[in-house]
């Protein structure tokens, strides 16, 4: 069932309980910089002062033309909490992604991260066997994340992802081990 980058919907919509995803646009910009404006919550990120608007604003245009990327909301308010991406990978042709994801403090340690992942890789589950995840070395809270949602490491590698060149540590997801860990 693996699916080439072509053909993969990765703007999709998703709802779930708490949340509401959806592709990202121009005018998303004050909302997600305001999202992100937060200092602490790039604190432990190899890139500390994203927090700062000059340095936002290139990140936000290359996740705006990058495609991929989904804004997360509150569903009772609609208010923007951070956003994550479908990216193509370097691992095989057609294998995907989910990562450049940043959510408010005030949604860390709780379940959003989860139900978050939980609609992304279950929307790519539909179109593939396995999602890649890629963290920097140095990242190690999305580290513990991508864990618990029951990614295996499989190797740290240099790898050319977004707006990066150097090491990550890769973890793959697969289709079966995922669908069996949700019954």
């Amino acid at each position: 069932m693996n699916v080439t980058a072509m053909s993969f919907p990765d703007q999709p919509t998703l709802t779930g309980p708490t949340l509401h995803l959806r592709p990202l646009q121009r005018d998303d910009a004050a909302a997600l910089g305001d999202a992100a404006s937060d200092p602490g919550i790039w604190a432990g990120h190899p890139s500390s002062d994203r927090h700062k608007a000059e340095v936002f604003a290139p990140y936000f245009e290359m996740l705006l033309n990058a495609g991929g990327t989904l804004i997360v909301a509150e569903r009772s308010s609609g208010k923007v909490i951070g956003c994550s991406r479908y990216y193509p990978t370097p691992e095989a042709p057609g294998a995907y992604g989910i990562g450049f994801t940043f959510l408010t403090r005030a949604f860390w340690g709780g379940t959003t991260n989860r139900e978050m992942k939980t609609l992304m890789l279950d929307h790519a589950f539909d179109h593939m066997d396995q999602v890649w995840l890629h963290v920097d070395p140095t990242n190690i809270r999305s580290q513990k994340a991508t864990l618990k949602i029951g990614a295996r490491f499989v190797e740290e590698a240099a790898r050319d992802i977004g707006d990066k060149t150097g090491i990550w540590r890769c973890y793959v997801v697969e289709r079966d081990v995922w669908r069996a860990r949700q019954s």
